[in-house]
C-alpha cells in the first residue's frame, strides 16, 4: 500500500508594500513643490542680480552656522533613521526603538534651530519678498518636517505594537524614504538659501 505524503502548507500571504509605494510618491511630489520654490527664488535673485541691485536687503542677515549644524543634524538623522530600518527588518526591536527616537530627536532640534535662526535673521516679510520667499521655503520645509516625524513617531507606536518584523516593516521604510526627502530637500535649501544668499 503506497504512503500518501501531505503537501507542506503554503507560505503567508505577502501584504502588499501600499505603503512604500504612497510614500515614494509623496516624497516625489513635495521635492518637486520645492524645487519649483527654490527655483522662483533663484530666478527672481538672478533678476535682481542682473540688474545691478543687491539681493539681501540691508538688515537681512544670513548667517552660515545655524543652517550648517543643521545639515549635520540631518544627515546623522539619515543615518539613525536607517539603523531602525536594519534594526526592525532584523527583529532587532530594542535597537530600532532606540534610533526612531534618536531620528526624532534629530528633527526637533532641527526644527528648534531654524526657529533661532528665523530670530537671527531679521527678515520682515512686510517689508520686501526676499524675505517673503525665505519665509515660505523654509517655513513649508519645517512643516514638512513635522509631518515626516510625525510619520516616524506613528510607525514607532506601531512598531512599539508588534505591528512590524523581521517579514513585514514596510511602515518604517516608508517612514525613511519620506525623512531622506526631506532631507535631500534641505539640503538643496541650505545650497540655495543659506550658502550663496
Amino acid at each position: 500500500m503506497a504512503a500518501t505524503h501531505a503537501l507542506p502548507p503554503a507560505p503567508p500571504v505577502q501584504r502588499p508594500r501600499v505603503l512604500v509605494v504612497g510614500s515614494a510618491f509623496a516624497s516625489a511630489a513635495a521635492v518637486m513643490v520645492f524645487v519649483a520654490l527654490i527655483g522662483i527664488y533663484l530666478s527672481q535673485r538672478a533678476d535682481a542680480l542682473l540688474a545691478g541691485e543687491t539681493w539681501l536687503p540691508r538688515g537681512l542677515d544670513i548667517p552660515l552656522q545655524q543652517p550648517t549644524t543643521m545639515l549635520f543634524t540631518l544627515l546623522l538623522s539619515c543615518v539613525t533613521m536607517q539603523w531602525a530600518v536594519s534594526a526592525i527588518s532584523h527583529d532587532d526591536r530594542i535597537n530600532s526603538y532606540i534610533a526612531l527616537g534618536t531620528t526624532l530627536l534629530f528633527g526637533v532640534s532641527t526644527v528648534v534651530m531654524t526657529t533661532y535662526l528665523w530670530s537671527l535673521m531679521g527678515a520682515d516679510v512686510s517689508a520686501n519678498s526676499q524675505s517673503v520667499l525665505i519665509y515660505t521655503i523654509t517655513g513649508g520645509h519645517i512643516l514638512m518636517l513635522v509631518v515626516a516625524m510625525a510619520f516616524v513617531a506613528l510607525m514607532a507606536f506601531r512598531a512599539l505594537a508588534g505591528g512590524f518584523s523581521a517579514r513585514q516593516h514596510d511602515g518604517v521604510s516608508a517612514a525613511a524614504i519620506f525623512w531622506y526627502a526631506n532631507v535631500a530637500v534641505y539640503f538643496l535649501i541650505w545650497i540655495s538659501i543659506y550658502v550663496t544668499k
